[in-house]
């Protein structure tokens, strides 16, 4: 009985089911333009290169370097209008309080004509009113620090927008030239992430169940690998099948045809 039943586990084994994968990267992207603008510079000589901190693609950004700069400028001096402006409220504040007392004290008084009451009303009108446009203008301020403040934001993800970076992707394809006007929406490149890989393979029916615990084996030989994604909804195209997705290390090559294999422990 045991010899039947090691001769069965040898059997499953020996006959689980062949799948075929290309090695692909972990992920590519495709690249389009949020900004329009004249391309400056997109060198074709980075296609297949890892990618550093320096722009791959420029998109000519120097009208908004130089309005953020002026950007800065105003936002800067408006600053130190509000300080200003919040110091003199503070002062005409402190005015008002005794202003206000004076004339409590002043309106009763019967030796006081009612010209010399009248002075200190309107002179305290007068006060009240700085006082009031003093917040208005405060206010006025905020609102045109708010204003600056977003625009610091935009043109400063317009400046980003126009100097594409992406280190540590491979560049897999250059769309654009030097000399070409992008508008929102042009595609600009294409890049991949190299670090992993990742192998899809379109299981049949009975394998899905068990598939994160079973053992894979590429071209033939164990690794530690295990299904990473798995879909329980057929596929749109492979009628039947179901999508595993394994990801893995960097290859030396990609794209190449590799053997999967999914076996019990």
């Amino acid at each position: 009985m045991k010899i039947f039943t090691l001769f069965a586990l040898l059997l499953t084994l020996s006959h689980a089911k062949i799948y075929y994968a290309k090695v692909e990267p972990y992920e590519v992207r495709d690249i389009s333009a949020n900004i329009s603008g004249l391309v400056l510079s997109a060198d074709e000589a980075l296609v297949g290169t890892v990618l550093t901190s320096k722009p791959y693609i420029k998109i000519d950004s120097e009208v908004d370097e130089k309005e953020l700069r002026l950007i800065k400028e105003k936002l800067m001096y408006i600053t130190n209008s509000l300080e200003m402006s919040e110091a003199v409220l503070v002062n005409l504040e402190d005015s008002l309080v005794r202003k206000r007392e004076n004339y409590r004290k002043i309106e009763p008084l019967k030796f006081k004509s009612s010209v010399e009451k009248d002075r200190e009303f309107y002179d305290l009108i007068a006060s009240e009113n700085l006082y009031l446009n003093t917040r208005k203008e405060i206010q006025n301020l905020k609102v045109q620090i708010s204003d600056l403040r977003l625009r610091e934001v935009q043109l400063t993800r317009s400046i980003k927008d126009k100097n594409l970076v992406a280190e540590g992707f491979v560049l897999y394809e250059m769309m654009v030239k030097p000399g070409q006007v992008v508008g929102v929406a042009t595609p600009l490149a294409k890049i991949a992430d190299t670090s992993k890989a990742l192998l899809s393979i379109y299981l049949d029916e009975e394998d899905v169940l068990d598939a994160k615990k079973r053992v894979i084996y590429i071209d033939g030989e164990k690794t530690s690998y295990r299904v990473s994604r798995l879909l329980n909804i057929a596929d749109s195209k492979n009628i039947s099948k179901y999508m595993a997705q394994i990801v893995t290390d960097s290859p030396k090559l990609f794209s190449k045809l590799v053997k999967v294999e999914l076996k019990n422990e």
